[in-house]
């Protein structure tokens, strides 16, 4: 099969099957697309087909993953996680899952999957055009469904499963308490244990079917490789701050989306616009229309909003026959499904997939007598993850975007809005349980005790519009007002640290400007490390290497720059030695269970000892005995001399097509970006969780957006590493470099600005 970097270049006009009208593609040069249509329904049809020509391999992976399909093209290694994964579609009432997202969402997905299927009509004519991937692992993209776009869930940002199965690990070992330091709760908070539910039981593998069925692929000599779940959460910032604010009197809104580093970008920029429909921004590239931007009349962004959706239910078996569990008084049935997965190079399999009341079995300990399944809430009708967004890219005010975040499941989201009227706004949406006699934080047995009592309104959650201070900002961190604390929405929140940063800086500036957002989307100030800073002035060492190192972090502006000595140092000392410390000090019995520690439940005790440390005095012996051990790391690492020190020799980005275990070194070197030296932390405005044993960057900031409200050519953005998903095109990765600077492309909105940055034009016309 001729590859991508061998094949002629790109057609300046492309036939479609299905379109009614032509279609104008105008790229920019940073590689956004602007498409323009005559009607909505070509427009998604085109939308659909562009996601093809640009990102074939990436959505035919999502979809295969997602439904369960991998086996057949990537061998028998992948048949169990095609079972896990089946365990998690959705199979309910299709017309009550389409009538969820809007009137025309069936018929939306229709026109985008199409659009697919209409590009892969033209691969089919024009083989050599097909994806260096395709060739290289030796199979065919495959055709979709328009019910593919929804059926599919275990894409979606899930919790708290894994949480529950933490705590038990800890509760088991120490008590209910000493979970307390590995994840803190808010409101304030005790939980209990359920009664009847033994948290010593839990098998060590419960949640692998769990993982199994979320987890990306992961290729290794052809095979899936167990990913092991990063102890870092996936989050996100976004802000609005209104004209009365602002330099130009017309409202900022800015978001950047926390998501895993992978090359192509999870989130693809696009332009839409036909007659009633004109808007701009990033959406998932298998997803139609645009789930962050703006429509020329209401711009939008969006945080994970931590609602909890999940439970792990435990279950008594029949003794004498398995598949029966008890409920209540009596025993039930589960449901089983037998379906074949078809296996490449072999005969099709046939798995089994069990189901309670509840939800999908994942587990069953036969020799308790006991089963696991997971009761959750992205099983209902309407959580597709992002499609619900169709609905509010239409809003004109905020009234109409109230009503389409009513209905909306997943992910959880804090949505923050603004529109040319200048109002400015805060929805949070996500379809939330109602649980009764429980909270949500630890498993509980399935005999009828722990129900939910169906699911909480969209109404029931809190709304701003035009708050007093003049802007709203959201990161992951417990934003509920005081008369929705008692919902029971969820216990687990993102710490504070990214969003005191942003309203610190904020609330000092009252002519802000688009400039000022970029600046803050890339701030790397770290307040723990300011906080800890304040601790060190009290503590003294007569020990040479100890007073180096206090000099160097008591000198140090707190600010972890990618060139900053001091900043490999303490996200050294805080990641490897003091959180780990703080563990074994705090809750002894239980740190070998605890993989991080909740850093404001550290913070808070070192600051006031008393809780679990005994005294001052052993906070600073605390203190200094792993700053010294962190010292002598980071010699051993950079070197002796502190003048060689830099945070971004250790810690970096690196973003790795998914495929790369599977290539040689040679195809992994066009295909992956990176390594990237790379500044900030869990804690700072520009976000960077990292793997602590090499310090390589899981996720963060890789779309961001700061929008003009009302002057929209003025608003800006970037993608990483490009917008591509070609290696040979040059937007593949051109914009990695933007995005390690902190610098930003215009978001070109009107169609005179689009052609001021015209690169390239493509026709699509009927076929």
């Amino acid at each position: 099969m001729t590859s991508v970097g061998d094949a002629a270049p790109d057609p300046a006009s492309y036939p479609v099957t299905g379109l009614a009208e032509e279609v104008e593609l105008v790229e920019d040069r940073y590689g956004v697309p602007h498409l323009y249509a005559r009607n909505e329904d070509d427009l998604f049809l085109a939308q659909g087909f562009n996601a093809a020509r640009e990102r074939l391999f990436q959505i035919d992976l999502w979809r295969r993953r997602g439904l369960g399909r991998l086996a057949e093209v990537l061998g028998p290694d992948h048949v169990e996680q095609d079972r896990a994964t089946r365990l998690f579609l959705y199979r309910g009432d299709m017309d009550a899952e389409w009538a969820r997202y809007s009137d025309d969402a069936r018929h939306i997905a229709t026109r985008f999957t199409q659009g697919i299927n209409a590009y892969l009509d033209w691969l089919d004519e024009h083989p050599e055009r097909m994806p260096e991937e395709f060739g290289i692992l030796g199979y065919r993209p495959a055709r979709w469904d328009p019910a593919d776009v929804v059926r599919i869930r275990s894409h979606g940002l899930t919790r708290n499963l894994e949480s529950e199965v933490e705590r038990s690990r800890v509760v088991c070992a120490a008590g209910v308490e000493a979970d307390l330091v590995r994840q803190g709760l808010q409101p304030e908070h005790r939980t209990v244990v359920p009664d009847g539910f033994d948290p010593c039981a839990l098998p060590d593998d419960v949640l692998e079917v769990f993982d199994l069925a979320t987890q990306d692929v992961e290729f290794r000599d052809g095979s899936v490789r167990r990913v092991v779940r990063d102890a870092t959460t996936e989050g996100s910032n976004n802000w609005v701050v209104s004209g009365e604010r602002t330099a130009t009197g017309r409202p900022v809104l800015a978001n950047d989306p926390h998501r895993a580093y992978s090359t192509p970008s999870l989130r693809y920029i696009a332009h839409l616009s036909a007659p009633g429909l004109d808007v701009i921004g990033a959406g998932e590239p298998a997803l139609p229309g645009i789930s962050i931007g703006h429509n020329g009349t209401v711009a939008f962004g969006l945080t994970i909003f931590p609602v909890d959706q999940e439970d792990l239910y435990v279950y008594e078996l029949d003794p004498a026959d398995a598949t029966r569990y008890r409920y209540g008084s009596v025993w039930e049935s589960m449901t089983l499904l037998r379906e074949t997965v078809r296996v490449r190079g072999e005969a099709d399999r046939e798995v089994e997939l069990a189901f309670t009341r509840h939800g999908p079995v994942i587990r069953v300990d036969r020799d308790r007598h006991l089963a696991y399944a997971v009761r959750t809430a992205w099983l209902q009708p309407g959580m597709s993850p992002y499609f619900g967004s169709i609905a509010y890219m239409r809003a004109r005010n905020f009234t109409e975007f109230t009503r389409a975040m009513r209905d909306w499941g997943a992910p959880t989201e804090n949505q923050v809005y603004a529109d040319v009227d200048g109002n400015i706004g805060w929805v949070p949406g996500g379809l939330a349980p109602r649980r009764v006699g429980y909270d949500g934080l630890l498993p509980v047995p399935d005999d009828g005790r722990y129900e939910w009592d169906g699911f909480h309104s969209g109404d029931d959650l809190p709304r701003l519009l035009n708050p007093d201070e003049g802007f709203i900002a959201t990161a992951n961190q417990f934003n509920l007002p005081a008369e929705h604390q008692n919902l029971g929405l969820g216990y687990e929140w993102t710490n504070p640290f990214r969003h005191q940063r942003i309203v610190e800086v904020l609330s000092r500036q009252h002519r802000h400007t688009v400039e000022d957002s970029q600046l803050l989307q890339n701030d790397q100030l770290s307040l723990p490390a300011r906080r800890i800073q304040a601790l060190l002035s009290g503590v003294d060492s007569g020990e040479a290497d100890l007073r180096r190192a206090l000099r160097l972090l008591r000198d140090w502006d707190a600010v972890l720059g990618a060139d900053s000595a001091a900043a490999a140092l303490f996200e050294v000392w805080r990641s490897r030695h003091l959180g780990p410390g703080f563990a074994r000090a705090a809750v002894p019995k239980a740190a070998r269970h605890i993989e991080s520690v909740d850093d404001l439940v550290m913070l808070t005790e070192l600051e006031n000892p008393g809780r679990w440390l005994p005294d001052a005095a052993a906070r600073d012996r605390l203190l200094l005995e792993t700053l010294r051990a962190a010292y002598a790391e980071v010699r051993e690492l950079l070197g002796r001399s502190e003048s060689t020190w830099r945070w971004g020799r250790l810690h970096h980005s690196y973003f790795a097509h998914p495929a790369s275990d599977a290539f040689t070194e040679a195809q992994r070197a066009r295909f992956d970006v990176g390594p990237l030296p790379r500044g900030g932390s869990p804690a700072t405005v520009n976000q960077s969780s990292y793997r602590v044993e090499d310090f390589r960057q899981t996720n963060g900031p890789s779309f961001r957006m700061v929008l003009d409200v009302g002057d929209w050519d003025r608003s800006v953005a970037v993608n990483t590493p490009g917008q591509s998903g070609d290696p040979s095109d040059p937007h593949y990765r051109d914009l990695a470099e933007r995005w390690r600077k902190g610098t930003f492309f215009p978001l070109a909105y009107s169609r005179a600005a689009v052609e001021a940055l015209a690169e390239r034009r493509i026709r699509l016309v009927p076929a």
